[in-house]
C-alpha cells in the first residue's frame, strides 16, 4: 500500500472540498493501488461537490477491494444514498464476496433506486453458485418489468448453476 493513502483517506473524510478534491484525483491516478481506500471512497461518494468526480473515477478504477473492507461495504450496500449503496454492491460483486449474498439479495428485492438492484443482480451473478441462496429473489427480478434489471438478474440465474 503506497503510504500516502491514509492521509487521502482522511483528506476524503476532511471537511475542506478542495482537500478532497486532491485526494480523490490521487487515488484515481493510483487505480487499483487504491484498493485500500474502498470504503472511504464509496462512503465519499455521496458527497455533493467537485470531489465526486474523481472519487468515482477512483472507484472506476478500483478493481476489487481488500477482504477486509467486505463487512463494511456489505453495511454500505443498504445505504439510502444512491451512489454509496451502488458502488458498495459494485465492489462487492468484483470481490464475489459470497458473504455479502444476504445483504445483495436484500438490495435486489428493496432498495428504492432501480440502478442498484440492476447491479444487485449483476453482483450476484459475479459470486456465481455460492450465491444460489439468492435464486428466489433473482427469478422475481427476472419478471420485472425493467428490462435491464430482469435480463441482468436472468444472467445471473445462468450463473447460479443446478
Amino acid at each position: 500500500m503506497p503510504s500516502r493513502i491514509p492521509n487521502l483517506i482522511a483528506a476524503l473524510a476532511g471537511g475542506d472540498a478542495s482537500k478532497r478534491q486532491s485526494a480523490a484525483e490521487e487515488l484515481a491516478q493510483l487505480g487499483e493501488e487504491a484498493a485500500p481506500a474502498a470504503v472511504a471512497l464509496v462512503t465519499a461518494c455521496g458527497a455533493d461537490d467537485e470531489a465526486r468526480e474523481w472519487i468515482v473515477a477512483a472507484l472506476e478504477s478500483l478493481g476489487a477491494p481488500p477482504q477486509d473492507a467486505i463487512e463494511q461495504l456489505s453495511k454500505l450496500a443498504g445505504n439510502r444514498t444512491q451512489d454509496v449503496a451502488y458502488w458498495a454492491v459494485t465492489l462487492l460483486g468484483r470481490a464475489k464476496a459470497a458473504t455479502a449474498v444476504t445483504v445483495l439479495t436484500g438490495a435486489l428485492a428493496n432498495h428504492p433506486a432501480i440502478a442498484v438492484r440492476q447491479r444487485s443482480a449483476w453482483a450476484l451473478g459475479q459470486i456465481g453458485p455460492p450465491a444460489a441462496a439468492a435464486r428466489s429473489a433473482l427469478e422475481a427480478a427476472a419478471a420485472e418489468s425493467d428490462p435491464r434489471l430482469a435480463s441482468l438478474a436472468r444472467e445471473a440465474l445462468g450463473r447460479l448453476g443446478g
